[in-house]
């Protein structure tokens, strides 16, 4: 028999906005961001590794990411991954430094930047319903097995709405806040 655990339910919902706060941050702003480079794999030492296993990352300045490689013999391995990584950026070698000047933003890609936060929002809405839907499934479950009440499931059920309306809510604040970042860096 199933159980009805609303912490759960609220833990999962808050699994949507952590996941859409990492694809947020990878939406490049314009302005300099070292997770801006989280996605990155680099081909080193035979397979595939996250940059920050070969690499120290930081921001130096509002529009410069400094990528500090460990081993000399990896610079071009990642220097590569990043040219090859789809985010338009073109590092300058230093040694075993790379910089990465973050270009401005024209209107057209920020617009576009902005339609794209609004999918990743709308995904992480989606995944609340379909927690909002578990949990109600559960519910009606639990009321059909005669392990709660109508009116036990009436009060769940409001308890589980309001989490819904609560994650929705802070998933709008999270996108308004990353729509402002985009359009006035």
């Amino acid at each position: 028999m199933s159980t009805f655990d609303i912490a759960d339910l609220k833990r999962r919902m808050q699994g949507a906005i952590a996941s859409l706060t990492h694809e947020l941050n990878g939406l490049r702003t314009g302005r300099a961001s070292a997770s801006l480079l989280d996605p990155i794999q680099v081909d080193a030492y035979g397979s595939h590794m996250p940059l920050t296993q070969v690499a120290t990352v930081s921001v130096p300045e509002p529009r410069m990411i400094s990528v500090q490689v460990w081993d000399k013999s990896m610079v071009a391995a990642v220097e590569k991954a990043i040219r090859n990584s789809n985010l338009g950026l073109s590092p300058n070698i230093e040694g075993q430094i790379l910089r990465i000047r973050i270009p401005e933003l024209n209107e057209d890609r920020r617009r576009e930047l902005v339609k794209v936060a609004h999918k990743y929002t709308e995904d992480a809405k989606v995944a609340v319903r379909h927690v909002r839907r578990d949990g109600i499934d559960i519910l009606k479950k639990l009321l059909k097995d005669k392990a709660i009440s109508e009116d036990d499931l009436k009060r769940y059920e409001g308890d589980v709405q309001k989490a819904t309306d609560q994650t929705i809510s802070e998933i709008d604040q999270v996108l308004a806040t990353k729509e402002k970042e985009i359009m006035h860096v």
